[in-house]
């Protein structure tokens, strides 16, 4: 790799955050000084709970990475996605590799995907807020009580910029644990803050979540069921670049909200129903190049549910990384207005995704892109393409079906159409067939297509590896 005049940001060490010891990292640019992370201890995997790692910086182009494996010889590592392409060189137990600029990766040495180094090279951060002038609040770092925070944001004078509240380097502890957020308000959570808790935005407009720095949750009892942003009946809200680790509940919950933007989102989950981003009658929704390791639905896509009513609409996903230790990567369409004619889940794309597991022992929740309609909703004009499935445990890979769960649906869905599947390779031993179903005469799934769509380098067969029920028409590959 050549010099490069590459841009290179290290966090400060978050002294007191949890730690794990298995890798010593450090980076530096091209041929320059080696600098030291701090790897954080990140919880992976609902089905045995494990230990694992995560490193993160910030950089502008080519780095060099040096892994020091502290516990024995490393025969041989792999990075993934394996679309990245990125070889590692590996010589006793230390492993060296050559990055192109901002990724999102996972490095596995011989084998070992549950006690691995996630490595996050973010995008430098370009509008890091001033931490002087009247409209901020500078949080050091310590336990913050909430209504206090509230309190001063009120008492801050009225500018044009929004409001600023700015966790600095080191850990955060919010009193109690969740901060309701106001409009025009922004939350940035720097490099090396790690904060014990999360945040609510209610019915409020033009907020931004933002930073490099931690959620940390692990310390929350699944009971709480505490989520790490929480957005409802909310519009122009963005969240981009932070890390959540083990949030009780979702990571990110959208209920009945509109402009909705997630960007370069990374988490890590463990409890049961700790999906990835879960929205609920919502539109207008953009998702690009988030890493969801998550222990139930990596993203989930709904209609009304609960307190939250309405269609879902014009959902895009984009350039991102699915890690679903537990359930689907993607899941769309179970909860709806049943009580009512339904709602429609429409407008819908996964674009430039790849798909690192998918591990799940109920067949019923099988589909590594899934569609289950059930509660009378109509799910329709769904695209997935340009989408790299890499081995994974168990599940199958695409699950469309009218369907009633009776343990969440009080009625079935009503259709499935205009579903295209295009440019999807699978390269795996775990070949269940997919499946593709109507409930009734009346609840059809209609307009499937399989275009260019490949299983261990072999065209897909519609008479060999899906599964094809009643009530279906207008399948083709």
């Amino acid at each position: 790799m050549k010099e490069a005049n590459t841009e290179l940001v290290v966090y400060p060490v978050p002294e007191g955050a949890a730690g794990n010891p298995d890798f010593s990292v450090k980076v530096r640019r091209p041929q320059g000084e080696w600098q030291p992370l701090f790897c954080h201890n990140v919880k992976v995997d609902m089905h045995e709970v494990c230990n694992a790692s995560m490193v993160s910086f910030d950089c502008s182009g080519p780095v060099e990475l040096e892994i020091v494996k502290n516990g024995g010889v490393v025969k041989e590592a792999v990075v993934r996605p394996l679309s990245a392409d990125i070889n590692c060189e590996c010589e006793g137990n230390v492993m060296l590799l050559r990055l192109d600029g901002p990724r999102q990766l996972s490095l596995e040495a011989d084998g070992e995907r549950f006690h691995n180094l996630h490595i996050f090279a973010n995008p430098m951060d370009e509008n890091i807020p001033a931490i002087a002038g009247s409209e901020v609040l500078t949080l050091e770092p310590g336990t913050h009580v909430t209504a206090e925070i509230q309190e001063t944001l009120a008492s801050l004078p009225a500018a044009e910029k929004p409001k600023v509240v700015y966790f600095a380097p080191g850990i955060h502890r919010l009193d109690p644990a969740r901060l309701e957020v106001p409009s025009n308000t922004v939350i940035y959570i720097a490099g090396g803050a790690v904060v014990y808790g999360g945040f609510i935005c209610s019915h409020v407009h033009d907020v931004q979540i933002r930073g490099r720095g931690v959620l940390y949750m692990s310390d929350f009892k699944k009971t709480t069921y505490y989520r790490g942003v929480e957005i409802s009946y909310s519009r122009n809200i963005s969240i981009e670049g932070i890390t959540v680790i083990d949030p009780p509940h979702y990571t990110v919950l959208l209920g009945q909200s509109e402009r909705i933007d997630i960007r370069n989102i990374k988490t890590f989950s463990t409890r049961g129903w700790s999906d990835g981003i879960d929205m609920m009658a919502c539109s207008d929704v953009k998702i690009d190049r988030v890493f969801l390791r998550t222990s139930d639905d990596c993203i989930a896509i709904y209609a009304s549910r609960g307190d939250y009513q309405g269609d879902t609409r014009r959902v895009a996903v984009t350039r991102s990384i699915l890690w679903a230790d537990v359930a689907h990567p993607a899941n769309i369409g179970t909860h709806g207005n049943h009580e009512g004619n339904g709602d429609v889940i429409e407008d819908i794309l996964f674009h430039d995704i790849d798909i690192l597991e998918h591990h799940e022992p109920q067949p019923d929740y099988w589909g590594c892109l899934a569609i289950n309609a059930g509660d009378n909703n109509t799910v329709q004009n769904v695209t997935y393409e340009d989408i790299r499935i890499e081995p994974f445990e168990l599940g199958e890979l695409f699950n469309v079906r009218v369907l009633q769960n009776l343990k969440y649906n009080p009625a079935p869905g009503k259709i499935i159409r205009n579903i295209l599947f295009r440019n999807i390779c699978y390269s795996g031993s775990c070949t269940n067939p997919s499946h593709v179903a109507g409930y009734d005469e009346t609840r059809r799934v209609e307009n499937v297509r399989f275009q260019n769509v490949t299983i261990n380098g072999r065209l897909l067969d519609l008479s060999q590896d899906v599964v094809i029920g009643a009530y279906v028409s207008q399948i083709k590959s």
